[in-house]
């Protein structure tokens, strides 16, 4: 296969999944979608000096999310909770089981490595994947997820009580 074709395939299978981890990162869409742009260019640009050394997946993840803190660190913006809730306010839509809206807002108001974690584990990674993409240890992510869910249990209960 040649290059072009398996960046387009690389492309249709990742981009909605790179959109929403960065998007968990910086909570602005039109800035989420510069970033996965310049994540799909950083791809093109070294797809032929990945070694296969981790799956394609962790490799794809990991420029998305140097890519993303290479953004945050120019810019020095900070997302504010009100701006999630801004956001979805405009698309509200009513669900038995769960407020996504709640749960948005909850997620982004979680340090940015949290969000992170849990945005990869959200989109099915194994906790070895996580821990390869953010550079810490298995061991580490294990006790991460469990804290990062037991702090949105706490934060979803609090929200819904106001």
């Amino acid at each position: 296969m040649e290059k072009k074709e398996k960046f387009e395939s690389l492309y249709n299978t990742y981009w909605q999944t790179v959109y929403r981890v960065t998007l968990g990162y910086v909570t602005n869409e039109d800035w989420a979608k510069d970033i996965t742009q310049d994540t799909f260019i950083a791809i093109w640009n070294q797809m032929d000096s990945f070694r296969g050394d981790s799956s394609i997946n962790t490799w794809i993840y990991r420029i998305a999310v140097n890519n993303c803190l290479r953004q945050l660190q120019r810019s020095k913006k900070i997302v504010f909770q009100s701006e999630i809730s801004e956001r979805h306010s405009k698309e509200e839509v009513e669900y038995d089981e769960l407020d996504t809206t709640a749960l948005l807002a909850c997620i982004a108001s979680l340090p940015p490595m949290s969000r992170l974690i849990i945005s990869l584990h959200l989109e099915g990674l194994n906790q070895r994947e996580i821990a390869e993409v953010v550079g810490v240890s298995h061991a580490n992510v294990r006790v991460k997820i469990h804290r990062i869910k037991d702090d949105l249990y706490q934060k979803i209960k609090k929200y819904e009580d106001e």
